[in-house]
Formats: structure tokens, C-alpha cells, sequence
């Protein structure tokens, strides 16, 4: 059997899910972007602002309700942490 990437294998589940907008997608892509340039681990450890800038969003809030959302919805498992100065954990499900 093939091995899906995981955009692949995201959009596959996002297909029927009403609830995922194109700020959630390009979260995600951004997420995935930022994981390939660590080499492709998973989890990934990443700042607010790293993410938002590869995925041109300019506002936190935007952003932490997205990231929120694909953690509820089972795409990723969110970590946040509540030291400015350290690095929120991001594992991918799909």
C-alpha cells in the first residue's frame, strides 16, 4: 500500500468536514512547511510567529482558534505552552 503524504491524506479527511476553512488549511500547510524545514519530525516545536508568518496571518487570535480547532477536530495534537519563551509542541495525526 501507498504511503499518503500528509497534505494528501489531510485534504482526504477534510473533504466532508464543514467546519475547516481555508485559514485552517493554510495553518496546517504551514505547519507541514515548517516540519520539513526541521527535517520532518514529529512532533515539531515551534513559536506563535513562526507559523504565522509562513502562513501570512497576521492575527494571533485568528491563529489560536484555528490551531485550537484542528487539535479538537483530530488533525494535530496542540501543546501550547504558557512561557512566552518557550516553544508550543505539535504532533501530526493524519
Amino acid at each position: 500500500m501507498e504511503q499518503l503524504n500528509p497534505l494528501t491524506e489531510f485534504f482526504r479527511s477534510i473533504e466532508k468536514d464543514q467546519r475547516i476553512s481555508i485559514t485552517h488549511i493554510g495553518i496546517f500547510e504551514a505547519l507541514l512547511q515548517f516540519r520539513a524545514n526541521q527535517g520532518n519530525i514529529n512532533p515539531i516545536k515551534a513559536y506563535r510567529h513562526e507559523i504565522m508568518k509562513i502562513a501570512k496571518i497576521t492575527g494571533p487570535v485568528t491563529y489560536h482558534r484555528c490551531i485550537k480547532d484542528l487539535n479538537e477536530y483530530g488533525y494535530i495534537n496542540y501543546i501550547p505552552k504558557k512561557n512566552r519563551n518557550q516553544k508550543s509542541v505539535i504532533y501530526f495525526l493524519v
